[in-house]
């Protein structure tokens, strides 16, 4: 398949809507759709700032889009009050000319987000004093709290994403002190392929391995499940702003593969 690391994050991203309840869907604005060749998340009572659930990807990517379908997901988001979001546009999306109708018509280029790819390279084990282990819906509780305080998401948003752990396709991991939750990562696995995203380290934990280790950890459960690729991202590295995750995500084997671009509206 083409494109393999835009279709497993958008298919993570698509079973994440799936496994919200009706009533979760109705307190938190939650919608999703397919315009086009995309698909638009929509969470429109979540903070104006969550960008990583309203969001649209895959654009001019399964076939050329139009600017029809590009007008109907930005009327998606107004429609539903949404006043910041991310249209996520990979370098190869077609046609070439989608940046620059963007562009015209109210949106401008923020920070991108830098995609990685690695192989079934061994994976150094974890270095922590913290114990770390895959956790069931027993303790989505506390993963929705340490994921939901460090994506600004709000507490509105803790009793979707502690469906997490319950999600089909996902796996979600935490690193303990003691019976204490100190950090948390999940990854999507669809046959040979997986994808690493959400994980966020509590404040009062930082600095004692928690993330680099959940990183590595989920590299080899998914090397053991016999996924030949995996992707993960962060924002991309710009002058004076350095993404700390960055170097955790080379350490553990991945390379640089691509920016995808995003745009987003102007802001008044």
């Amino acid at each position: 398949m083409q494109y393999v690391a835009e279709e497993i994050e958008r298919a993570a991203l698509e079973a994440l809507h799936d496994v919200a309840s009706t009533d979760i869907q109705r307190r938190l604005g939650i919608s999703c759709q397919t315009a086009g060749s995309a698909f638009v998340s929509v969470a429109s009572a979540l903070p104006a700032s969550v960008i990583v659930l309203n969001r649209t990807l895959g654009i001019g990517l399964r076939a050329p889009d139009t600017e029809d379908s590009l007008r109907e997901i930005v009327e998606t988001y107004r429609d539903a009050s949404v006043e910041r979001y991310f249209l996520q546009l990979h370098p190869d999306a077609q046609p070439s000319s989608i940046g620059q109708w963007l562009l015209d018509h109210g949106h401008e280029k923020a920070r991108g987000w830098q995609k990685f790819s690695r192989g079934r390279d061994s994976v150094a084990g974890p270095k922590t004093d913290l114990s770390i282990r895959e956790i069931g819906a027993e303790h989505g509780p506390e993963h929705a709290a340490i994921l939901c305080d460090a994506f600004d998401l709000g507490e509105d948003a803790q009793p979707w994403m502690s469906l997490m752990p319950t999600c089909d396709h996902w796996h979600v991991f935490m690193t303990f002190d003691g019976s204490d939750p100190a950090g948390t990562g999940a990854v999507y696995i669809d046959g040979k392929t997986a994808w690493m995203d959400f994980a966020a380290t509590s404040p009062r934990f930082r600095r004692r391995g928690s993330q680099s280790s959940l990183l590595r950890h989920r590299v080899q459960f998914a090397l053991d499940h016999g996924c030949e690729q995996m992707f993960v991202c962060t924002g991309e590295a710009v002058p004076g702003d350095p993404q700390h995750s960055y170097s955790n995500i080379q350490k553990a084997g991945f390379k640089e593969d691509y920016v995808r671009a995003n745009y987003a509206p102007i802001k008044d």
